[in-house]
């Protein structure tokens, strides 16, 4: 069965799912990859953009699923670490949801850079940038992640957090009566 992420007895479930604790450094993603907070606050623009982008793939990828969105970035993380090797070779996963997801996220890097190049006149956006911030979201889904198969806790975050927050709060109606 397949809820939707707004199902009032679904978000009553997550209410009592397990309590994310801190995670143990030894199964940490990518431990070689250093991702601080002076490197998140420099980069704030561009994590929000792919963190919106990557909550629109997943919600418009039907049937995608918590370990989807990890096959993807896990995917895109060793495409990103080949192209620091100076190698350009895409490692697009096998499962067509994760698939479109890895699309999606490349398609939102290129369009990030396109517009800073129209802003700037340049690109400033590193592949090691991408790196960093492509790992802090793998890590993110590796702390919501509940661990069940057909999970979406992680899906239901990128949703509350991301797209929650750019959608503007409509204003309420005047409640002055004009004659």
């Amino acid at each position: 069965m397949a809820c939707p992420l707004d199902c009032e007895y679904l978000r009553d479930a997550r209410r009592h799912d397990k309590v994310s604790l801190q995670m143990d450094p030894e199964t940490v993603p990518n431990r070689d990859v250093q991702v601080t907070n002076s490197f998140l606050e420099a980069h704030q623009n561009l994590l929000f953009f792919l963190g919106q982008r990557l909550a629109s793939a997943v919600l418009g990828t039907a049937g995608a699923v918590d370990f989807d969105v990890r096959e993807a970035l896990e995917a895109l993380i060793r495409t990103y670490r080949t192209l620091q090797s100076g190698v350009y070779y895409e490692s697009v996963p096998a499962n067509p949801l994760a698939a479109n997801i890895y699309a999606a996220m490349q398609a939102a890097a290129g369009e990030f850079r396109e517009q800073e190049r129209k802003r700037l006149g340049m690109s400033k956006t590193r592949d090691v940038d991408l790196l960093g911030l492509l790992v802090f979201l793998q890590r993110l889904e590796f702390d919501r992640n509940n661990g069940r198969q057909r999970g979406r806790a992680f899906l239901d975050f990128l949703n509350s957090f991301y797209l929650a927050s750019s959608v503007p709060t409509p204003v309420a109606p005047s409640s002055l009566i004009l004659p």
